[in-house]
């Protein structure tokens, strides 16, 4: 990589390419996990003969939260240096 400055016209435009894609990443992954969130709860449903889904228990959300903040975390990572990755071990 290069140590010279990045003019102000490239940076908008990483970034904004960024979060595009981060948009899109994140439509498609929450059409994937709806689509399999419901398609198990109508199997459910259909086998105990239920007219409603059960409820989500509060422990499993908090679960998933952890598990969200978690892939956050390591996503943030992927914009650091191996350099400063090193130094935070």
């Amino acid at each position: 990589m290069s140590n010279l400055p990045i003019k102000s016209e490239e940076t908008g435009n990483w970034r904004t390419q960024t979060y595009l894609l981060g948009v899109i990443g994140g439509t498609l992954v929450g059409l994937a996990a709806a689509f399999f969130y419901t398609r198990a709860a109508e199997d459910d449903t259909v086998k105990n003969g239920l007219v409603r889904p059960n409820r989500i228990q509060t422990g499993d959300l908090l679960g998933l939260g952890l598990a969200l903040l978690a892939i956050f975390r390591q996503v943030a990572e992927l914009g650091r240096s191996p350099e400063e990755k090193k130094r935070r071990r």
